[in-house]
């Protein structure tokens, strides 16, 4: 199977500091891929570089075989940590803009955008300003622009951040349901619960590097542990151990 997603090699200096130092994966179409690590770990700037938005140092990173460009919208959906949507004009108005940036017609961004709000309990709230919306209504117009046009790829950058477990639940559901219509999805979270339910292969990187890679079950095998949750813990805990016999 042709991979969405292929990195390869990649490495990032900003100015005199390397961000990122030689990755390597790929994400496949149908999967969720958990791309793990803690706050300044390269997650973001590797991100970036997918997007065309920094030049990689060396190596490459590819999305359905070529470079990304801006004629690569359509097949694209990211849903950044750094919201951005129009809070001056209303849900719909947000998504159908969105949508028509993404290639579609102005009356098929709309019905789409329209049947997404009512997917997700929003239809009576379509026509408000998004400013008067919950911060959780805000997130799930903004997992509606992501989605918009059904993408090949999904990036989703903790998009269950600050919901409820009803609605996060719900956004858990949806991404799901784009995988099994085909979409690869690159998943970025610091809750491992959502790992553990959503992902089939997961990268976790530290200060730059790769530390873990493979399907859940082989990543759990490898550090002998019961949880995603132990292996992150044991790959970023830097308490000093203990030799036997300290008091």
């Amino acid at each position: 199977m042709k991979s969405t997603v292929s990195v390869q090699n990649f490495s990032l200096t900003l100015g005199d500091k390397e961000i990122v130092h030689n990755l390597n994966f790929e994400v496949k179409p149908g999967e969720v891929f958990a791309f793990l690590g803690a706050n300044g770990s390269g997650k973001t700037s590797t991100i970036r570089s997918l997007l065309g938005l920094y030049e990689p140092t060396k190596g490459e990173l590819l999305v359905n075989g070529r470079r990304y460009s801006s004629k690569d919208a359509m097949t694209v959906g990211y849903l950044p940590e750094e919201r951005g949507l129009y809070t001056r004009v209303s849900a719909i108005e947000n998504l159908t803009y969105f949508g028509e940036m993404k290639g579609l017609s102005r009356a098929d961004a709309r019905k789409e955008g329209l049947a997404f709000l009512e997917a997700v309990g929003l239809k009576d709230k379509a026509t408000l300003k998004l400013k008067s919306l919950s911060g959780g209504q805000q997130q799930k117009v903004q997992l509606g622009v992501a989605v918009m046009g059904n993408p090949d790829l999904l990036i989703l950058d903790e998009p269950t951040k600050g919901l409820d477990p009803v609605n996060r639940k719900l956004l858990l559901d949806i991404v799901e349901a784009h995988r099994e219509q085909g979409a690869a999805v690159i998943y970025i979270t610091h809750l491992m619960e959502e790992v553990e339910r959503l992902a089939d292969r997961l990268f976790i990187i530290k200060d730059g590097q790769a530390k873990a890679y493979g399907t859940v079950a082989a990543v759990k095998k490898e550090f002998g542990a019961k949880s995603i949750e132990d292996v992150f813990v044991s790959i970023y805990d830097e308490t000093p151990k203990k030799k036997k016999g300290d008091a």
